[in-house]
């Protein structure tokens, strides 16, 4: 019998964060290039893209993006551990990307997982990260779940 993988946020995850770079000029050969990291989603506006159970989407693209996450690679239920693994993976901070995303008209932000189902938890975000990122342009974003 074959058993499609939930995308649902695993139980066990209590946390994960993304690193993702949007923009409708958003070129995904470009970053992944730039970063030299093989990016684990992208989408190209106007085009369709691989869903996250390897079907290609019937809508198109909105908007590009390349993103890369920590979901798989750190299991950590606080998310410093995400975080800090995508800035050693990217290469962050890097001398000029603020410029960069600015000629590729593209913003950058984590986008944040955050399980709290007991509503006691408070996300873990490093100061030196959050300084970072506001010196990209970038912003940080937390979905929490209950």
């Amino acid at each position: 019998m074959h058993h499609e993988q939930s995308s649902a946020p695993d139980a066990d995850a209590g946390a994960y964060a993304s690193f993702l770079i949007t923009g409708d000029t958003v070129s995904p050969e470009f970053w992944t290039g730039y970063f030299q990291v093989s990016p684990d989603s992208t989408i190209v506006k106007g085009r369709s893209f691989a869903l996250p159970s390897g079907k290609a989407s019937k809508a198109l693209g909105k908007t590009g993006l390349w993103g890369v996450s920590s979901e798989f690679a750190v299991q950590d239920n606080l998310l410093a551990p995400h975080l800090r693994y995508l800035v050693n993976r990217l290469g962050l901070p890097r001398d000029g990307l603020r410029e960069v995303l600015q000629q590729a008209g593209a913003k950058v932000r984590f986008s944040c997982f955050w399980f709290n189902p007991s509503g006691d938890r408070l996300p873990d975000v490093p100061d030196n990260i959050r300084a970072m990122m506001r010196a990209m342009g970038g912003t940080i974003e937390i979905d929490e779940y209950r």
